[in-house]
């Protein structure tokens, strides 16, 4: 029997190894995105914080200082939260380049297991147009020495 042979597997092992290049690509974008976001709600937890210890400040016996601050912490936290808003949007931004890199490795994947499936087929029609071929040369062959012996 006839082996199926591929002439393109060496391109389509390539298109693997890209996939998975490209997967652990995507894993560590969306990571960072991951850390970025729960950086940016560290800052905003502890902006409120500020703010809840400012308005404690408030209640309590007037301490100018202390509420100065209390205020410029306020507005470092802004500025931070601002920075960090800029930092996350860059990360999504890559965490979506990398899965549209991703999206378009696993179609070329997909089109080239396509093509060898397809070759595939056809190889089993071959191979099975053959063995009808040799089956009725056999049953020729064998109707011709059953009548030859009458």
């Amino acid at each position: 029997m006839a082996k199926f042979f591929y002439r393109m597997q060496n391109i389509l092992n390539i298109k693997y190894k890209l996939e998975e290049q490209a997967k652990q690509e995507f894993s560590q974008a969306q990571n960072r995105y991951i850390q970025e976001q729960e950086k940016l709600e560290l800052l905003r937890l502890r902006k409120n914080n500020c703010m809840q210890e400012m308005r404690e400040l408030a209640n309590e016996k007037l301490n100018v200082i202390e509420l100065e601050r209390c205020n410029q912490s306020l507005s470092i936290f802004d500025e931070m939260i601002s920075a960090q808003k800029e930092v996350v949007f860059r990360a999504m931004a890559e965490m979506d380049r990398a899965r549209t890199k991703l999206n378009e490795i696993m179609q070329e994947r997909k089109t080239h297991e396509k093509l060898k499936e397809h070759q595939f087929e056809a190889f089993l029609q071959e191979l099975n147009a053959e063995e009808m071929k040799e089956i009725d040369q056999l049953v020729s062959y064998q109707h011709s020495t059953s009548q030859e012996g009458e």
